[in-house]
Order: C-alpha cells, then sequence, then structure tokens
C-alpha cells in the first residue's frame, strides 16, 4: 500500500530516502465498505486519505436534501474535506466510499509535525494545494461555461473510469445533470 503513495510523492518533488521513510510512516492503512461514511457534516476533518483501491467521494447536501458530489478519487489519488482540514472548523461535506476501499490516512498533528520537520514534505503540500485550487477551479468553470454534453465529453476524455466505475445516479450527480439527461447523453456520444 505504501508504495503506491511513495510513487506518487516522488513524482511531484525530489525526496531523499530518510524523509520518504519519515512520511510514510505517519500513514495508517484502513479498509472501507462500500457506502461507509469516513466524515460526516458537522464534523471536524482530522484527516487526509490517500486512495490505494476504490473510490472516495466529497459531497454535499443542499437545503432541499439533494447531494452534490464535488469530487472522486480513484486510486493514487488524496481526498478530503480540506478546508475542515485546514480550518479545523465543521465540515460542510461528507466523504464516502462508493466502492469498498483501502486508504492510507494521516492525521492533523502528524501532517503538521511533518511540516516543521520535513522540507520536502511542506514542497509537496504547496503543490497538492495548487492541484487541488485548480481541479475546483476547472470544475466551477465547466458549470459555468460549458453545457451538460460538454461536461460530459470532458469527463469521457479527462477521467473516463468515473463512468466505467460509477452508477448512473453518482455521474449525473457528478455532472450536475439529471439521470435522464446522462442517458441522452449516452446514447448519442
Amino acid at each position: 500500500m505504501h508504495e503506491a503513495l511513495a510513487s506518487y510523492i516522488k513524482q511531484d518533488i525530489d525526496i531523499t530516502e530518510e524523509e520518504l521513510g519519515r512520511i510514510l510512516s505517519c500513514f495508517r492503512p484502513l479498509s472501507v465498505r462500500k457506502q461507509e461514511v469516513l466524515l460526516n457534516r458537522g464534523q471536524v476533518n482530522r484527516q487526509i486519505n490517500f486512495v490505494t483501491k476504490g473510490c472516495l467521494r466529497i459531497f454535499f447536501i443542499d437545503e432541499k436534501g439533494e447531494e452534490a458530489t464535488r469530487y472522486l478519487a480513484f486510486e493514487n489519488h488524496f481526498a478530503t474535506a480540506l478546508v475542515s482540514f485546514i480550518s479545523q472548523e465543521p465540515s460542510m461535506e461528507y466523504v464516502q466510499a462508493l466502492e469498498d476501499s483501502e486508504v492510507l490516512y494521516i492525521e492533523k498533528p502528524d501532517f503538521e509535525r511533518l511540516l516543521e520537520t520535513v522540507r520536502s514534505w511542506e514542497k509537496f503540500y504547496r503543490h497538492y494545494l495548487e492541484s487541488a485550487y485548480t481541479t475546483n477551479t476547472n470544475r466551477l468553470m465547466s458549470f459555468i461555461t460549458m453545457d451538460a454534453q460538454e461536461r460530459y465529453r470532458l469527463l469521457l476524455e479527462k477521467n473516463p473510469e468515473v463512468v466505467l466505475r460509477l452508477s448512473n445516479r453518482i455521474v449525473a450527480n457528478y455532472l450536475n445533470i439529471s439521470q435522464e439527461t446522462l442517458s441522452r447523453l449516452k446514447s448519442r456520444i
């Protein structure tokens, strides 16, 4: 499990084996069952998860009780309610496994200690934050500047496993369209 995380870290930064060992020693394994919720709205997020197998979803529930999926993390991606993790305030988001999943997680105190003691971890974190910001901004822009068909085509191009592995309900929710619209798009494309 830790090998995947080690590869992920090394692809983004130069790091010594000693530093990498210190970082990896702070991550613990966790098995999560399909539909299990790792974080509920109102809880303070105290961990960052790295998916080694399966899929985690980060989503909101609006005032009408409708779900809105913000992010989907498959293998070799991090998934966390980042605003709550940074602020240590109650989360507005949920984190849920969509498949039986294996994750490696790091808790906030260990994460902070690494930032203080391992310079390369600070560099990695900066890269992670930049990537998260870019991903979220691009997603928001797609809702403003693209129609449903364009968003679906982009999803197929950039992240086809969403369509291949997840239910139509989740895919439609992620695209912010109805399941009926998704069915029409699938039949046309």
